[in-house]
């Protein structure tokens, strides 16, 4: 006899049924007296939520809900694909060794991420990865046609996978020329059903701080731009659009990602029906990996927090591959330990929490249905903006300001606190003890400085490294680059530390368009500003870099002794910024919670 439960119908009849006008009485009432208005939320999108919704709310919409079943999907759901970089002049041997022993404990597949393809040993895959057996993806910045014909001369009768090439979005240059190195690559796979050759890196978006709408907005702009520009006599639009994957970055706002993928795919079928193509015989692939935006250095173990709603609000939204980071990706080198987890929590998620069970689980959420709506609307009229401004790639100055003054936004949450990150804004660990080295990282060209903590991190990485130069006398000084606009946030960051009474009046920091630094002497560390010509002069002075070499790009940190650096920076022009009635002492001491 099977110990299997059989189905049963579910009926909640024992419970009687509320009306939304019962809802709000009961709400009105457990608020004591309250405005609910006050419950409602204000979205960086730009729209008001509701504190909550109730079955006439579907009704509003355009058009009954129904599931979103996506063919991509494999029989368990989706596929846990680890991401693997390729540093520019390796073989990738390592990576791809790494990848093969992770499709024996999980994985579903891999994508190598190649900073110089022609360097890449694709004998070596074969050898380890056969290429028509092996699920594999990879990110290129340069020649995807001699790749792929590469990929193709190792004897593979076919490739399984997709290749991410997107000149568009990675603002590469000669368009001209890339869009008919994609043509080359669709013509030369056209006639693989599992592999696509064109992927889009709207995970760029994400990583960047744009917000939700902008994300899907822009995603769709770049899809437009393709399906526009790559058909030819011999070439059709269908194959183009069959080819087409999109690889999005996924943070923690879990709902807002949950609905982000699901506007994205009614959106995509409301693109198609323009070019007169449908979505049942062009479905929407998704790549989803868990973003660097959202991934911290402090109190690092949280990233596994973050990452967690991340992929569940991947899979939930409906991706069909997943890509989860290690959780200290952003300091330390690949290892087994991160490497597992990553792994695994995909495996959890599918084995133990049975996500992959249900397709489209949101499907009929008086909340998220709505807000699938409203994020499709909004995404919808920005996406014609931009079309009205000639679409992409003339429209890019626009893309580029917005994502800007997202990120900008979103900075400054961080900064008063109104937007929590848990180990770098709130809940903070005074006393951690990093396990890597801050200067190290500080000078390290692959330290990622676009992500939303960023300003938060280097300022405590910095004050760090000061107090311990103080701590051992150490006579050299240190000039540390805090950014763009950091003054600002670092002074809304003290003042939120102090009493009300005693905050002073919030001023401005410093002249737009200004970098921020740290001067840390052996007695004492300045907060500064200074234009980005006055820093790059100043860090050419200091590396003995000759003024006629344009490859220069200056590192965060730079040392000298204390005597030269005194003299560039005042030399250069560097400007103190202090906040009213405290020392910069005071400031990063109070930050630093010393």
């Amino acid at each position: 006899m099977s110990d299997t439960p059989r189905p049963v119908s579910v009926s909640f009849a024992e419970f009687e049924p509320m009306s939304t006008e019962g809802w709000q009485a009961r709400i009105a009432r457990d608020l004591k007296g309250a405005d609910p208005a006050t419950l409602r939320w204000h979205t960086p999108d730009g729209f008001m939520l509701e504190p909550f919704y109730h079955r006439e709310a579907l009704a509003t919409l355009p058009a009954a809900p129904a599931p979103q079943l996506h063919p991509g999907a494999t029989s368990n759901g989706w596929r846990n694909v680890p991401t693997y970089p390729v540093a520019a002049g390796e073989k990738g041997r390592a990576a791809i060794l790494r990848a093969a022993d992770a499709l024996r404990r999980g994985a579903d597949g891999a994508h190598f991420v190649l900073a110089d393809t022609a360097a890449f040993d694709v004998e070596f895959l074969h050898a380890h990865l056969p290429l028509d057996a092996t699920y594999i993806g990879y990110s290129l910045t340069a020649a995807p046609a001699s790749f792929v014909q590469r990929l193709l001369a190792t004897g593979a009768p076919e490739l399984r996978g997709f290749l991410q090439f997107d000149p568009l979005t990675d603002h590469l240059p000669d368009l001209k020329g890339q869009f008919q190195e994609l043509r080359e690559v669709l013509t030369l796979t056209r006639t693989m059903p599992d592999f696509q050759g064109l992927t889009l890196n709207a995970a760029f978006f994400g990583n960047r701080g744009g917000t939700v709408t902008q994300q899907i907005a822009f995603s769709l702009a770049a899809a437009a731009a393709y399906l526009n520009e790559l058909p030819t006599d011999t070439l059709s639009t269908a194959e183009v659009a069959a080819a087409l994957r999109v690889h999005v970055a996924i943070n923690p706002n879990y709902f807002f990602e949950i609905t982000k993928l699901r506007a994205l795919r009614q959106l995509w079928s409301t693109l198609l029906h323009a070019y007169g193509l449908s979505l049942a015989t062009t479905p929407l692939r998704i790549l989803a990996e868990t973003s660097s935006w959202s991934q911290t250095t402090l109190d690092a173990h949280t990233n596994l927090l973050r990452a967690t709603t991340e992929a569940m609000s991947a899979v939930l939204g409906g991706a069909d591959t997943l890509s989860i980071r290690p959780f200290d990706s952003l300091f330390h080198d690949p290892n087994e330990f991160s490497d597992r987890l990553a792994r695994n929590l995909s495996v959890l998620l599918r084995e133990e929490a049975g996500l992959g069970q249900v397709q489209d689980a949101a499907a009929g959420s008086y909340y998220l249905e709505t807000l699938t709506d409203t994020l499709a609307r909004e995404a919808w009229a920005l996406f014609q903006q931009i079309e009205e401004e000639g679409g992409l790639p003339k429209a890019v100055g626009r893309v580029m300001q917005e994502l800007h003054t997202a990120a900008q936004a979103q900075f400054r949450r961080i900064a008063t606190g109104e937007q929590v990150v848990v180990g770098t804004n709130r809940f903070q660990n005074t006393r951690e003890q990093f396990d890597f080295n801050p200067k190290k990282l500080l000078r390290s060209r692959e330290f990622d400085s676009t992500r939303a903590t960023y300003p938060s991190e280097v300022l405590r990485l910095a004050t760090s490294l000061h107090f311990e130069r103080r701590e051992k006398r150490k006579k050299r000084a240190a000039v540390v680059l805090l950014g763009a606009h950091t003054n600002q946030l670092i002074e809304e960051s003290f003042l939120r530390l102090l009493p009300g009474k005693e905050q002073p009046a919030i001023h401005e920091a410093h002249p737009t368009g200004t970098l921020s630094v740290l001067f840390s002497s052996p007695e004492e560390a300045t907060l500064m500003y200074a234009t980005p010509e006055q820093f790059g002069q100043f860090a050419r002075y200091i590396l003995h870099i000759a003024p006629d070499d344009s490859t220069f790009v200056p590192p965060v940190l730079l040392t000298a002794d204390l005597v030269t650096m005194q003299e560039a920076v005042r030399v250069f022009g560097f400007q103190e910024f202090t906040v009213q009635g405290y020392s910069t002492e005071d400031v990063l001491a109070r930050l630093q919670g010393k």
